[in-house]
């Protein structure tokens, strides 16, 4: 059962494609996390730098990302912010057919059509979740920004090295390494659009929503690793989604539910107070829905 509005999971002890450094510590649950110790060292004396120096962002750019983005800048000033470029259509579909197969894949591009026509239809719902909820999805001039072709490239890691951050954000990248993972003495925190560890992947809101698991649609603050968001789990919470609500909709429900998450976490990081939650829930991987798949729940459980 996930919690309401912005409050973190209780939850039981126990135990992407969001698809994200193994810190390879044995931490008791709920003890504060030590920097990576295979990393090179840290900063020597961090008290001495402005918060916003010691913060980086890895983005795969657009407006979610920013949203995040935004908030650490409202909160902490210019922030160094390192975004990669999406990555090549081709190169997509090639792994979703290693991953999924044939079907499945041309199921996926044909939604992709779909998706299309589920953000003209819904631009008025979704500038009425982000007016609401006080969201700032454009991109700011306020920060320092990189561009690489990739959060796994050599300029990635040393843009990362030279910001000598003690946390690192990781919203919307593709999966990252170990040689990136590892390049800096600080942790990895990914926001997940999904409650971790039962909807890894992609579209684990909807997910939720259209297998009737209400209750666990939300989002996850947790680690990054080497793992499809398997890291652990720093905090969780619910989000609602009403009749006008849809694919394109829930995303951003997420993340106005998620937004003070996020930024709680990294202060947690700053201040060395970062814990992480076991969660008994069990752990399954999600893709994109299929055309048939999402035209199926669509009709039959209500969820579009």
């Amino acid at each position: 059962m996930v919690g309401t509005g912005q409050v973190q999971l209780p939850m039981s002890p126990k135990i992407r494609e969001a698809e994200f450094m193994s810190l390879d510590i044995e931490t008791p649950q709920g003890a504060p996390l030590p920097a990576n110790p295979t990393a090179p060292a840290a900063n020597p004396e961090p008290h001495q730098r402005a918060d916003a120096d010691r913060i980086a962002v890895l983005s795969g750019g657009g407006p979610l990302p920013w949203i995040m983005i935004n908030a650490l800048i409202e909160r902490y000033g210019p922030v160094h912010v390192i975004e990669e470029n999406k990555e090549p259509t081709s190169t997509l579909i090639k792994r979703r057919m290693k991953l999924v197969g044939p079907l499945s894949t041309i199921g996926q591009v044909a939604f992709g059509i779909v998706l299309k026509l589920l953000h003209k239809r819904s631009a008025d719902r979704k500038q009425e979740i982000i007016a609401n909820a006080a969201l700032e999805p454009s991109a700011s001039d306020n920060c320092r920004l990189t561009h690489v072709e990739s959060v796994n490239s050599k300029p990635c890691r040393a843009a990362l090295r030279a910001a000598s951050p003690d946390v690192v954000l990781v919203v919307g990248t593709r999966m990252i390494r170990k040689a990136t993972l590892k390049s800096v003495a600080a942790p990895f925190i990914n926001y997940h659009a999904g409650i971790n560890p039962k909807y890894r992947g992609m579209n684990g809101g909807y997910w939720a929503l259209a297998t009737g698991d209400v209750d666990n649609a939300g989002v996850a603050i947790h680690l990054v690793d080497e793992g499809v968001d398997t890291g652990g789990i720093i905090s969780m919470t619910k989000f609602e989604a009403g009749p006008n609500d849809n694919f394109v909709t829930y995303p951003v429900l997420q993340a106005a539910v998620g937004k003070p998450l996020v930024v709680d976490a990294i202060e947690d990081a700053l201040r060395g107070n970062l814990k992480t939650m076991e969660v008994d829930l069990p752990s399954e991987q999600w893709f994109h829905p299929t055309i048939w798949r999402y035209v199926w729940c669509g009709l039959t459980k209500g969820v579009w």
